[in-house]
């Protein structure tokens, strides 16, 4: 697990929310799933504020970047009502394996399922529509070769997902075969191993850049962005004299 300052940055708090740039391995609260970790997104703001802080999205363990709390309970309520209507609206960038096209993605995915958090979920459920907008901002070759391929090539991509299935960004660039960097589930191992060796790269390549909702007392509009984390900057500051046209 990345180590993680008991300080997580703040990128915006007024008395109703708080948003931070979540780094890389933290969850964002306790899990079965993980019931060795010690450190969790929610309690240590809690701890940084003094005051109890309410979920009302989430972001995988080894995604980083923005991540909102409520500061309290109706405004917690009245967050979730605008991620059911899909007025949130949220801009990830990733780094992944090959030369991606720009592209929609609409790839119904079947709902994953753990066996201690699920456990109660019906087994047998329909795949549930998805949809991803994927748009490619810069491709590279790298001069080192990989598995099969004597050149690495990699994209930099930006994503709009229209849905939010679980893990749907990670599973829609595996259906389009360019699954995203560092991904052990749902990516390339040999790929994953590059990037440990050649970059000291040991994370998943995501990361939520920004978001964009109402804010829930006031009304105003909201933009939240949250810079890429130092080892994230340094693979693409390493790849950018490889950039291909």
């Amino acid at each position: 697990m990345t180590e993680v300052s008991p300080q997580l940055p703040i990128i915006y708090q007024d008395e109703y929310i708080i948003a931070i740039n979540k780094p890389n391995g933290l969850l964002v609260h306790r899990s079965m799933i993980d019931r060795h970790e010690t450190q969790f997104a929610m309690q240590m703001v809690r701890d940084m504020i003094n005051q109890h802080v309410y979920t009302v999205h989430r972001l995988d363990k080894p995604t980083s970047g923005v991540l909102v709390f409520a500061l309290s309970s109706d405004v917690a309520r009245l967050m979730t009502e605008q991620f059911t209507a899909k007025a949130i609206h949220k801009t990830y960038h990733a780094l992944t394996r090959g030369w991606a096209k720009s592209q929609f993605v609409d790839y119904a995915l079947k709902e994953k399922l753990d066996k201690i958090a699920d456990k109660d979920t019906q087994p047998d459920k329909a795949p549930q529509d998805a949809q991803t907008e994927v748009t490619c901002l810069k491709r590279f070759t790298y001069p080192q070769a990989v598995g099969r391929y004597p050149k690495a090539r990699l994209s930099w991509v930006e994503l709009n997902p229209h849905t939010g299935r679980k893990h749907q960004l990670r599973r829609h660039l595996a259906h389009i075969r360019h699954p995203i960097m560092g991904d052990t589930t749902h990516g390339d191992g040999k790929q994953n191993k590059f990037m440990r060796n050649t970059f000291n790269f040991h994370h998943l390549a995501l990361h939520n850049t920004k978001m964009n909702f109402c804010h829930p007392v006031t009304q105003h509009p909201i933009e939240l962005t949250a810079a890429l984390w130092p080892e994230f900057e340094k693979v693409l500051a390493t790849l950018a004299p490889y950039q291909s046209e």
